[in-house]
């Protein structure tokens, strides 16, 4: 004990020697502060010229990893095994987290977004070793919001300014139809409901090809798309006993969530698929609606190339008709039912037809959204026309004083 020393924080003189970490230390009895720290050797770089060094600037202060950063490291690995990745993918992954977590960003985030954090690292790795894993099932395994998974996730991809690879739509279709239920028949399967996985996938495959093809793909989420091409596919495998079943307990049977857009992307493609069925000959007199056009989707697959020519005209032609019907008046009954029959209608006006040709747009410009109205100009309003005289008193509002000059001069000089 010294008596002779006094604590510089609370006066005291209570001071006592206490051995931390092997080291001793003069620290005040009554309020705790250190006087004196002791010295050790570590791996520090004076350390191979058996300098001392304190313990605040050693690296053993360094080399305790917070428990945060522990958990999170745990995460990672029990993700990857979950999903079975390669020890390549788990060490990137990790790398990845560390990086993350001491990145000033991610410090004083809540703990969902930690543990989305995980989710993201296991995510980034997979897309750029291009496995095939989607944001849902991530979500899914951390019972994430999604939205808030998909915010973090561009921001891990901002700051640690990592490049991934667009995943294409046949690895998601791959991806998201392994994990239906449909391919082997169970309690909850029956027979009549149970498909070739090989044939499911290839004909998905080509119904959203044809999504891509016709608009209905670009600026959407892709999910909702593929599972409506995936009941589309699957009902027109074996339509006898398929028909009657709903799109809700399709993805029932399957084990899938239905996500909402869905029903509107499954209308979208049977419209699709209708314009294609009314250029078949063979299909005209069969009355074809958008529940029995499903027995058809083999054959309007096979010949989609040439259907989407003939269902969906283009711009010219469309003007070109418009004049034609402008016109009318001074055609002949001949050429006006030439026309109509062009157009997969009878010349009697009797249409056959469910529609019109139109162009192929993408549906956001055939039914855009409501504009809202905007409230109607006073006459005083309406009036004015930008030309008017200004008055002298408004002028001399837009004119500097000398005070505003110098002051204008000050602020310039600063720059």
């Amino acid at each position: 004990m010294s008596g002779q020393r006094k604590c510089p924080d609370c006066g005291s003189s209570e001071i006592v020697e206490d051995a931390h970490y092997a080291q001793n230390q003069l620290v005040c009895a009554d309020c705790g502060f250190i006087l004196t720290e002791g010295l050790l050797t570590t791996t520090f770089q004076d350390e191979e010229h058996l300098q001392e060094v304190t313990y605040s600037r050693s690296t053993g202060q360094n080399e305790q990893l917070s428990r945060c950063k522990l958990r999170g490291i745990k995460r990672v690995q029990d993700l990857c095994k979950v999903l079975y990745l390669p020890a390549v993918f788990e060490e990137t992954a990790l790398s990845y987290f560390q990086r993350a977590i001491e990145h000033p960003s991610f410090h004083l985030v809540r703990l969902e977004k930690k543990e989305i954090l995980v989710g993201c690292c296991v995510f980034v790795t997979c897309r750029q070793h291009n496995w095939p894993l989607t944001m849902g099932t991530i979500c899914s395994l951390l019972y994430a919001d999604k939205e808030l998974f998909a915010s973090v996730y561009l921001c891990v991809l901002k700051e640690l300014e990592l490049d991934v690879p667009a995943l294409s739509l046949t690895d998601l279709v791959k991806t998201h139809l392994n994990s239906f239920k449909l391919f082997q028949s169970s309690a909850s399967v029956p027979a009549k409901f149970a498909e070739d996985k090989e044939k499911m996938v290839a004909r998905t495959i080509q119904i959203v090809e044809l999504a891509s093809e016709t608009w209905l793909v670009t600026g959407r989420h892709p999910i909702p798309i593929v599972t409506a091409a995936a009941y589309l596919a699957w009902q027109s495998l074996q339509p006898v006993g398929r028909l009657t079943c709903t799109f809700r307990h399709f993805c029932k049977l399957a084990g899938t969530d239905l996500p909402p857009p869905a029903h509107l992307r499954l209308k979208e493609l049977n419209d699709i698929l209708l314009r294609m069925a009314s250029q078949l000959a063979w299909l005209r007199v069969l009355n074809v609606d958008k529940k029995t056009v499903v027995k058809h989707i083999g054959d309007l697959l096979q010949h989609r190339h040439f259907l989407l020519r003939s269902s969906f005209s283009s711009g010219d032609t469309e003007d070109q008709s418009a004049t034609a019907a402008g016109n009318g008046s001074e055609s002949s009954p001949q050429a006006a039912g030439c026309s109509a029959q062009a157009e997969g209608c009878q010349p009697g006006g009797k249409q056959k037809c469910s529609s019109v040709r139109r162009p192929l747009l993408p549906p956001c410009l055939i039914n855009p959204r409501k504009r809202l109205r905007t409230a109607a100009l006073s006459p005083s309003d309406q009036a004015i026309t930008g030309d008017e005289a200004i008055s002298d008193s408004e002028i001399e509002q837009y004119l500097r004083s000398q005070e505003e000059m110098q002051e204008f001069r000050k602020a310039q000089a600063w720059h």
